[in-house]
């Protein structure tokens, strides 16, 4: 490397630590002013991997150089928390406590930044145990937030990929998209309005579509309102000729009352007239009838007298009859009884004879049960034949029992063994879903990962070699508490690989969900030579001692060619897993020289520098696992499909064991049939001698209880004829009795015909009155009629007259105070007809009229007039917003201009500087403005496109298309063309040249170096562990080299000028 000559300016770091120390030795460094908000000093205090360095850069290229673990980062890191940036801006750990030196209780950095009117000086103190930190400003305690503010008035932005990238947020810069990326740049380089301005285009064009909407919807109101009024109009005109018939037929309704009172009036005087005739002719014909009429009356009360005494008689002759009645029911009931009592004596002549011929027949029956007796005599003895069944019967009875018992114990092993089925499927089902799960957490994660796993499913016979699904899914760990170390050993996108047995299949595979479905999925193939079982570098017992208990290899299960890749590539087979006691040993492990091994809560990567072979190790917590937690036992799940197996065979087994018992069982059951018939025809023959016997014993009894039970006829008949004569004696009192009420009855009725015949004379002298009083009634009974029913018809005539003269008063809304009609209403009475028979014909016209209108309301006329008033409201609204958002699109217009201008100016500029580092790599690039829609503000973007290649075509910069390398000159030759357009007071880049082949890194070393170290330029920091040879140095550069070990200087034993004249000497 070639040394920079004598006007470069002096860097220092001071690294005050017992331990090997580290620090940037200072370089000559060419001349060249600060800018605005530029890095003055660094100071970091008990902070990574520092105990104590402050580091001055330059106000140009600041060219951070050391090996891998020497602290380079560490000022990275530095200059962003320094500078109130967040953890995640960084990458690595999440708590600010983490980037204190392990062991140290707090840490601090110390930033001064350039600034015209004095410099501005940052202090953040770190504190592990609250991982809290105090912010001083100028040596005053101040608060993080005006921290923010003043770092933020200096134009830095450490959350801005185009100024601040550091090392584990490279391979980010080509995630963002083109919008996320305009953006960054307006931030970075832009003028401070720029983004103001591209902020505010955003929320109006929100606004100005919303306003659009709004005259939108209020138009299509409108129209559909005038719509509506227009549909509606010819019934709004029939309506109002409707409503002039219904004022009409309401004009003549009104009338009409009054014409039928006056109508009605009238006839109330005629029948009062009439009613006073009447009167006075009734009053002189009833002085003409009265004498007549008393001697009626006389004869009237003689016959009600001899009404009375018939009354009397008729209820003496009721009385007798009833006693006569009584007397023939009692002569009835001695009748009765004499009748029952011969019925009795029969029913007993009957029964004893039927017990005569019982006795006959009984007698019959004990002969013939005798002669069958002793017909049996001669049968032989059944004892030994039904002995000799019985002994059968017992011996199938007890085989039968002993089947039973067989039965009942297959069938309780068959239950047993169905329990035991069901409870190995349930269990088998479990570890179904446990797989269900982890595919379901790939289809959320990563969807096009789950799209493809789908395809492949579905597409298995287009490949020769195996085929496996992605990592996460074929892994099975032993214990999920393990699963944290294999997801952080094993880097995401490995987990959701492919793996490949065959490389052909691979690129089959690629070529058809990469490119032809353009799902963004990883693949990978498995090495030709299994390493699956390849032992580890030494025993797990020779490290156990050190809390050791296992390798990686053995946490988890997977198919050969998936192990194989993992050990070829991760050296699983060769990464111990400790405890906390592996954690307490730490220094001596680290002397194992494994180079990653992981205790119970953080993983350790142990490095080996090459310059003072002195160990350093980095630390990282384990992060939760998110994939392989849910664990799915192989073995298990081959274990359970084997017992499942083995139990459906003895469960068939059992099956056929019980189907030979039933058909045993079944012959059985037949045999005791047969023999349980035969021993019942021998117990029958063996029984039918006792039966005889017993048969004749039982009717010989019934025989001897018949004769015992005889019936004295005689004694009976003589009974029976002294039980009637008292009866008889009985009849003849009643008779007596009844004889004398007759006589009586008779009386009464010959009495009763003398007082009807001196009835029959007074009502014949009645009639006589009567008719003789007719002729001369006649007339008043007319008058008399004649003047009630004038006297009703007059109190209906008033009373008519009240309620038609009361119906017009309601009709026309009169009072009763009211005692004449309105002058208005005269009026218009006067050109209405004034007989009923007009006006009937006259409200008949109109009503039919009226009826021609059907289906109109009044509400049809009010929805009218209100859409009216709304189309007017309407209109006046529409214009009113109409005329509003034309304002508002030319406010738009101007804050396009304002803002679309410079914006194209400023990415013209980036592409000129962009195509130029391109084309002086022989490559091409360019950057342009993206856009979809020129109102969509929210869509535009900064599209990158480059080809590295001759024979390709210009391609948009992304995570996919390019390799790493590529990304990396894309990535750094933009942010240098960014460089001399910078707004930024500085700019930080961590090794972003790792990816980059030998030649362009050596292009993009001199584009850095060319515009970097311009006096127009701002200060930058460009941080890389390794630089290749004859490289060509500025000036105005600064080499900062990092180094650390056992043997460094102390900061205040370094002498420049010794150094530079041994430089010289080995020149």
């Amino acid at each position: 490397m070639e040394t920079a000559g004598k006007r470069k300016r002096s860097f220092a770091a001071i690294d005050r630590r017992h331990q090997p120390r580290s620090f940037a030795s200072p370089v000559p460094h060419g001349g060249g002013d600060f800018v605005e908000g530029s890095i003055r000093r660094i100071t970091m205090k008990n902070f990574l991997t520092y105990d104590y360095s402050e580091v001055f850069p330059g106000p140009n290229l600041n060219m951070i150089v050391g090996a891998n673990g020497t602290g380079k980062s560490s000022i990275v890191c530095a200059i962003c928390l320094g500078l109130a940036g967040k953890t995640a801006v960084l990458g690595r750990g999440d708590k600010v406590g983490l980037y204190v030196k392990r062991g140290c209780s707090n840490g601090s950095v110390e930033i001064e930044l350039c600034k015209t009117d004095g410099n501005l000086v940052i202090n953040r103190e770190i504190h592990v145990e609250n991982n809290q930190s105090v912010w001083m400003l100028n040596g005053r305690h101040s608060s993080q937030k005006a921290v923010e503010e003043a770092v933020k008035a200096l134009q830095i932005q450490v959350g801005n990929l185009c100024q601040f990238l550091p090392q584990e947020k490279v391979g980010e810069f080509a995630k963002m998209s083109k919008i996320e990326l305009l953006e960054a740049t307006e931030k970075s380089v832009g003028p401070p309005e720029m983004y103001e301005f591209h902020c505010n285009l955003k929320t109006f064009r929100t606004r100005e579509r919303e306003m659009e909407n709004m005259c939108k919807e209020k138009a299509n109101i409108l129209d559909k309102t005038k719509k509506r009024n227009e549909h509606i109009k010819t019934d709004v005109e029939r309506y109002y000729t409707m409503r002039r018939h219904l004022d009409m037929i309401q004009m003549l309704e009104k009338k009409k009352p009054w014409v039928e009172y006056e109508v009605a009036r009238r006839g109330v005087e005629d029948v009062k007239k009439e009613r006073e005739e009447v009167k006075r002719r009734l009053t002189a014909a009833k002085e003409a009838q009265a004498p007549l009429l008393k001697e009626i009356k006389s004869v009237e009360e003689k016959l009600q007298a001899v009404d009375q005494r018939m009354k009397d008689k008729t209820s003496s002759i009721r009385e007798a009859s009833q006693l006569c009645k009584q007397k023939r029911d009692q002569l009835d009931h001695r009748h009765k009884q004499i009748e029952d009592i011969r019925q009795a004596l029969s029913l007993k002549q009957t029964e004893e004879s039927d017990r005569q011929k019982r006795i006959i027949n009984t007698r019959r029956i004990i002969a013939d049960l005798q002669a069958e007796l002793d017909s049996q005599g001669s049968q032989e003895d059944v004892m030994p034949l039904i002995e000799a069944v019985n002994c059968e019967l017992r011996r199938i009875q007890d085989e039968r029992a002993e089947l039973e018992s067989k039965q009942i114990d297959q069938h309780r092993d068959k239950d047993t063994m169905a329990a035991e089925l069901r409870l190995l499927h349930n269990q088998l089902r479990s570890l179904a879903d446990r797989m269900n799960q982890k595919e379901e957490r790939l289809r959320s994660r990563f969807r096009d990962t789950y799209t493809a796993l789908q395809w492949l499913r579905r597409n298995r016979n287009l490949f020769t070699g195996n085929v496996y699904e992605p990592m996460m899914l074929e892994i099975n760990v032993r214990d999920a508490r393990h699963s944290k170390y294999i997801e952080s050993h094993i880097p995401i996108n490995d987990l959701r690989a492919f793996i490949f047995q065959k490389r052909e299949d691979m690129e089959i595979f690629l070529t058809e969900v990469r490119d032809k479905q353009e799902l963004r999925v990883n693949a990978a193939y498995a090495p030709s030579e299994s390493f699956a079982a390849k032992p580890p570098s030494r025993p797990i017992e020779s490290i156990r001692h050190f809390g050791f208990y296992s390798y990686m290899r053995e946490l988890f299960d997977a198919p050969e060619d998936v192990m194989s890749y993992l050990c070829f590539q991760y050296k699983i087979n060769d990464v111990p897993v400790g405890t906390e006691q592996t954690k307490r040993m730490i220094e001596k492990v680290k002397e194992t020289q494994f180079r990653t091994f992981y205790t119970a809560e953080e993983k350790y990567i142990i490095k080996k520098s090459s310059y003072s072979h002195k160990i350093v190790s980095s630390n990282t917590s384990l992060r939760h696992p998110q994939f392989l937690n849910i664990v799915v036992d192989a073995e298990r799940r081959r274990q359970l499909e084997e017992k499942i197996g083995s139990i459906e065979k003895n469960i068939s087994t059992i099956d056929a064991k019980v189907n030979d018992i039933q058909q045993r069982q079944s012959t059985l059951r037949h045999r005791d049939n047969e023999l349980r018939l035969e021993k019942k025809r021998l117990s029958e023959v063996k029984g039918k001698k006792r039966q005889l016997e017993q048969k004749i014993s039982t009717k010989q009894d019934s025989l001897r209880q018949m004769e015992h039970c005889g019936i004295d006829l005689q004694k009976e008949e003589e009974e029976t004829k002294l039980k009637i004569a008292a009866v008889n004696s009985q009849k003849v009192t009643v008779v007596v009795q009844f004889i004398h009420h007759m006589k009586m009855m008779a009386k009464y009725s010959m009495e009763k015909v003398l007082i009807s015949m001196e009835s029959v004379t007074l009502r014949a002298t009645k009639t006589k009155l009567e008719t003789d009083c007719r002729d001369g009634c006649t007339e008043l009974r007319t008058l008399e009629r004649a003047f009630a029913q004038l006297d009703q018809k007059k109190s209906l005539l008033v009373e008519k007259c009240r309620r038609l003269k009361q119906k017009a008063f309601e009709i026309c809304n009169m009072g009763p105070q009211e005692k004449s009609i309105c002058p208005e209403l005269q009026a218009a009475f006067s050109q209405l007809p004034d007989t009923l028979d007009d006006l009937d014909a006259r409200l008949n016209s109109e009503r039919a009229q009226a009826e021609f209108f059907t289906g109109l309301s009044e509400a049809v006329v009010d929805d009218y007039k209100r859409r009216e008033k709304e189309i007017q409201n309407l209109e006046r609204e529409l214009g009113s917003r109409k005329s509003e958002l034309e304002t508002y699109r030319k406010d738009i217009s101007e804050a396009k201009e304002r803002w679309l201008i410079p914006l194209k100016q400023l990415v013209e500029q980036i592409n000129e500087k962009f195509s130029a580092f391109f084309r002086s790599m022989e490559c091409a690039g360019e950057v342009d403005l993206h856009a979809e829609n020129e109102e969509e503000y929210d869509k535009y973007g900064i599209r990158i496109r480059v080809k590295f290649r001759s024979n390709t075509q210009l391609h948009e910069l992304t995570l996919n298309h390019q390799s790493g390398g590529e990304r990396s000159v894309s990535t750094m030759l933009y942010l240098m063309a960014l460089q001399e357009l910078n707004r930024c007071p500085f700019r930080v880049v961590d090794e972003i040249n790792q990816g980059m082949d030998p030649v362009n890194e050596r292009r993009v070393f001199d584009i850095v170096v060319k515009t970097a170290c311009r006096g127009t330029t701002s200060q930058y920091f460009f941080i890389t562990p390794k630089l290749l040879q004859n490289l060509q140095y500025a000036e105005e550069m600064m080499v900062l080299c990092v180094h650390n070990g056992p043997h460094m200087l102390a900061p205040n034993e370094w002498n420049e000028k010794a150094f530079l004249r041994r430089v010289r000497a080995q020149s």
